[in-house]
């Protein structure tokens, strides 16, 4: 039994040792291989997939764009004409109001019986003055009789314009205490929105003086304020004189815009800025555009044809200006610096450094370096 075993371990051990010969030979080889550079990869850049678009001469139109804020068509800060104490409150802060409809009612005790003391007045005067014409025109028979001397009938001819001239003062005040009498109640003269609630019943008031009543702000329609560089004003002032010029005010947050028209170029250009202010005139039925409310605001001034255009994915922003990436033929790829102009929808106009035909790289730019191989991709 134990030859037997001895007879089987022999050859297992000379097959090891064999094994170990053949591994050693290959290590040996491989390493040989490789000092001689056989099977060694070829250092080469791998091709970057790109997507290019071609330059090219289109029309497209001239737009402006800025940053507008709404203002009120008018505002209104209604104040009290007369003094007195504030009776009932007939609107409510952020209401819509239309002109005529009643805000607010003062105390009318002081003024009915101011009222009924001038009608009183009157009365007694109106009276009076009656009296003195009778009077008067007794003289009048008399002294043309002879019987009372001239002196004695101008004094009752003087007595009785005086009293004729009385009573047109009691039927001013009349006037002018019905007058007061409705200033108490107070209606708003425009139509529009209402402010907060500034007074509440029990509150004085003086005429023309704080506090405030209300204020009303009319809406619709409504303005909108923006500025746009100087170098436009000639376009525009040109352009203004031939038609009305559209405009579109996006509210912030909203991507449907609201559309009017160019109503106003200021007289005097900014040169702290370089603008020129500028006010557009809004239906706002809806009342989307609102007061002090931000915008994105687009002035169109035209259409510029022949004009060369990328993708304005194309071009890239660096330190020294802007650039794009120009795919040349043997599919490397170029740094060309460009002067653009301005850029509408998805498509940018472009001053300089570009011409028709030319080749421009509008998406994978961040892997891109002057040289790069490139390949295109219908996707990236």
């Amino acid at each position: 039994m134990t030859r037997v075993l001895r007879l089987v371990a022999i050859p297992l051990i000379a097959a090891v040792l064999s094994l170990a010969g053949c591994s050693d030979k290959t290590s040996a080889s491989a390493q040989a291989s490789q000092g001689s550079g056989a099977i060694q990869r070829p250092k080469e850049t791998s091709a970057i997939p790109v997507m290019v678009a071609k330059v090219e001469r289109s029309t497209i139109p001239v737009e402006l764009h800025a940053i507008g804020t709404g203002q009120a068509f008018k505002t209104v800060s209604v104040e009290s004409q007369v003094a007195g104490i504030v009776q009932e409150v007939h609107y409510r802060q952020g209401q819509f109001v239309h002109k005529g409809d009643l805000l607010i009612i003062l105390d009318k005790s002081p003024f009915l019986a101011a009222l009924a003391e001038a009608q009183a007045a009157l009365a007694r005067d109106k009276a009076q003055a009656q009296l003195d014409q009778v009077q008067l025109q007794r003289y009048d028979e008399l002294y043309k009789q002879g019987i009372v001397p001239k002196e004695q009938y101008d004094q009752y001819l003087a007595t009785s314009t005086a009293a004729g001239a009385t009573v047109n003062v009691d039927e001013a005040a009349v006037q002018t205490a019905q007058i007061q009498l409705s200033y108490c109640s107070i209606y708003a003269p425009i139509s529009g929105v209402t402010g907060a609630q500034l007074v509440y019943p029990g509150a004085a008031v003086k005429a023309n003086d704080l506090p405030v009543l209300v204020v009303i702000n009319q809406v619709s329609p409504i303005y909108i304020n923006f500025s746009v560089p100087q170098q436009y004003l000639e376009s525009v002032k040109r352009l203004m004189v031939r038609s009305q010029l559209p405009v579109q005010a996006t509210p912030s947050g909203d991507s449907v815009a609201e559309r009017g028209t160019l109503t106003f170029v200021n007289n005097t250009v900014d040169p702290s800025t370089g603008t020129i202010a500028l006010t557009a005139s809004f239906a706002n039925q809806d009342e989307r555009l609102w007061p002090g409310q931000f915008s994105n605001v687009l002035l169109r001034l035209g259409e510029q044809q022949n004009v060369l255009v990328v993708p304005a994915s194309a071009v890239q922003a660096g330190q020294q200006g802007d650039y794009v990436f120009v795919a040349k033929p043997d599919m490397t790829v170029d740094v060309r610096q460009v002067k653009v102009g301005q850029t509408v929808s998805d498509k940018t106009e472009i001053l300089q450094g570009l011409s028709a035909g030319d080749t421009v790289v509008t998406d994978g730019q961040v892997r891109l370096v002057p040289g790069s191989k490139i390949y295109l991709a219908k996707q990236l």
